[in-house]
């Protein structure tokens, strides 16, 4: 089992058990992270590819420390202009132990009957606004039996439908 997740901007595979350096996290030594930007998720019911996040998978894990990394030296100088600064940088980071790779997505099959179920529900649900079109909100009002002018504008047509509605 293993997944691949995002956290400050990069992206790390993780397993159970492993050590990996993030960029420094609000947490401190011994407090639970979980991370929910898992764009991968691979397990015994095989790998689940997000779009781009797999939906309700989590990966859990123990801050282990928190510190700064090596010196980074920054030299600059212009040749024969006696200009020369030296500068140095430790970038912080944040050590976690991966301890489970959670929150179980759900299967393909069910997130297929899930979609179908929602768009059934906007379908039935779908109201008059005003971002439909002019020929979406005539095919409406026939669908709902609604009599209107079909060379009325736009806002006509609305005004319609709703007062009939109501």
């Amino acid at each position: 089992m293993y997944a691949i997740i995002e956290t400050g901007g990069k992206q790390y595979r993780v397993q159970e058990g492993d050590v990996i350096t993030v960029e420094k996290l609000d947490v401190n030594a011994g407090d639970k992270v979980e991370l929910d930007k898992v764009l991968v998720l691979s397990d015994d019911a095989g790998l689940k590819v997000g779009t781009p996040y797999v939906e309700g998978a989590k990966v859990i894990g123990e801050a282990v420390e928190n510190g700064k990394g090596k010196k980074v030296v920054i030299f600059k100088y212009k040749a024969k202009k006696d200009y020369r600064k030296k500068q140095g940088h430790r970038q912080p980071y944040t050590m976690i132990k991966i301890e489970s790779l959670g929150g179980k997505a759900a299967a393909p099959a069910q997130e297929k009957a899930a979609v179908k179920e929602e768009a059934a529900d906007v379908k039935a649900e779908k109201k008059v606004s005003a971002s439909m079109k002019k020929d979406e909100l005539i095919a409406y009002a026939k669908e709902h039996g609604i009599e209107i002018d079909e060379k009325a504008t736009k806002a006509v047509i609305i005004e319609t439908i709703e007062a009939a509605e109501k």
